[in-house]
Formats: structure tokens, C-alpha cells, sequence
């Protein structure tokens, strides 16, 4: 099958199946005589591991070490867990982070009057004390500039 129905099958754009083949992450498609791409089955199920790897938020490097690891039929299923454990470290950190931005905006948010008035703790807070710096000046009209 050609890219697009490689794309179409796997769910995987034409553009990032380039990407995958330019950095690797698979191997090179076989090419017809006027350098088509063809894909056949086998890389159809690669590209569809791939986009259930991506879409659970495994970076390129972890989805090539399990790639790696999915072909290897002598692998060790501790490998696996590992990458998915600390995958989920991660996510778990990262959710941590976000919850802890939201509670910040939600703090500041709920202390601005949100009206006419230029008083903002947002803004306050973001600029940690600092003046606010000057209005930018007009541009002066060029020397020799007529209108």
C-alpha cells in the first residue's frame, strides 16, 4: 500500500511517517520503480504501536526502546514495566505541576476585582515588586522626512 493508505490504515499522517523513517523510529519503505513508497502489513501494525505510544505521551526515545523491545521476542517484560512505570512517574509529575499552576491562577484570579480599575494582583504577582517599565516611545519622525 502507498503512504497515504499506510496513513489512512495506522492513523499515522503521511508527514510523520516520513519523520519516523527520517529519524529511524522505522525502517525504510520499500520504494517502486518510480520511488513510491510501499508499505505492507507488518508496517502498518508498527505505525499503529507507534501512534498508541504517542498517544499516550511516550517520547520518541522511549517509543524506539519499546519498539525495540515489542520485536524481541526474547525481551523481559521488566524492561516494558519499567519504561511504562516511569512514564507514569512522569505524568504523575507533571499533572502535580499543573494542578499547582491552576491553584496559583485560581488564587490570583479570584483576589482581582476583574473591573476598570488598573490594580491587578495577577499582573502584580507576575512582575514580583517590579515597576512596570515605561510605555514605549512614539518613533520620532527621520531626519529629511517630508511629507
Amino acid at each position: 500500500m502507498n503512504i497515504g493508505e499506510a496513513s489512512a490504515a495506522s492513523g499515522v499522517s503521511a508527514k510523520m511517517i516520513r519523520y519516523y523513517e527520517q529519524i529511524d523510529l522505522i525502517p525504510a519503505a520499500a520504494r517502486t520503480e518510480a520511488g513510491y513508497r510501499l508499505y505492507s502489513d507488518q508496517n502498518v501494525a508498527t505505525l499503529r504501536f507507534i501512534r498508541r505510544a504517542r498517544d499516550l505521551g511516550f517520547s520518541v526515545e522511549e517509543m524506539g526502546a519499546l519498539l525495540a523491545l515489542w520485536r524481541d521476542k526474547n525481551r523481559a517484560s521488566a524492561e516494558v514495566k519499567r519504561i511504562a512505570d516511569d512514564h507514569v512517574a512522569d505524568i504523575e509529575r507533571r499533572i502535580r505541576e499543573l494542578e499547582s499552576m491552576a491553584k496559583t491562577l485560581r488564587h490570583l484570579a479570584s483576589h482581582c476585582h476583574g473591573d476598570e480599575r488598573p490594580d491587578c494582583p495577577i499582573l502584580d504577582d507576575f512582575a514580583d515588586g517590579a515597576a512596570p517599565p515605561e510605555p514605549a516611545a512614539k518613533p520620532s519622525r527621520r531626519a529629511g522626512f517630508r511629507r
